[in-house]
């Protein structure tokens, strides 16, 4: 926290290496939470742009009050949101230009690392928006609840539900699968 204020000070007397300095450190987790909200690679980059170019352009009257990964997060969910219910409809995995799952893996895990990630995010697309949203900005974004209540403008104990019915779900999709590959002959590797 400390050292987001000093960036933020510095960023204030024009340090232009100070707004690098916080995309270097929260850029990479905002991307996948923008990514995995939208099932678009270029709609995510494009709006972590617009979260980081609006954030430059308001800096001098930025008074930072709580965490600034929290802000950054709230900027980009809230952005992500607005995308959403633009577009209304859902895109197909096929269509969903793919973060890698293991860069430095080789070929076999890279494979197997893919196809779980693509069972993951197939299930992610069942659930309601709301309860999607509560999820990556717990695993991904690494926010408490209260901080994820604070962005979607709900009591905490909502938001604990939301997280806790769609990870609930998730086991339930991701068991089922395993247990429907074992009665078709296939075997999953645990």
């Amino acid at each position: 926290m400390q050292e987001d204020k000093q960036l933020i000070e510095q960023l204030k007397h024009g340090d232009s290496t100070a707004l690098s300095q916080i995309y270097e450190k929260y850029g990479s987790s905002l991307l996948i939470i923008a990514y995995r909200l939208l099932k678009d690679l270029s709609s995510a980059e494009d709006i972590l742009h617009d979260v980081f170019l609006a954030f430059a352009e308001a800096i001098e009257t930025f008074t930072l009050t709580g965490s600034l990964k929290s802000f950054l997060a709230a900027c980009t969910v809230n952005r992500a949101r607005d995308a959403y219910r633009h577009r209304k409809r859902i895109i197909s995995l096929d269509d969903v230009t793919r973060i890698p799952a293991c860069p430095d893996c080789g070929p076999e895990k890279e494979v197997q690392a893919s196809e779980e990630l693509a069972r993951v995010e197939e299930a992610l697309l069942t659930l309601p928006y709301e309860q999607r949203e509560v999820i990556l900005l717990k695993i991904h974004g690494g926010l408490k609840f209260r901080e994820i209540a604070g962005i979607q403008e709900v009591s905490t104990n909502t938001v604990q539900g939301r997280y806790r019915y769609g990870m609930d779900k998730l086991r339930q999709l991701l068991d089922g699968e395993a247990d429907h590959e074992e009665h078709a002959g296939y075997r999953t590797v645990g």
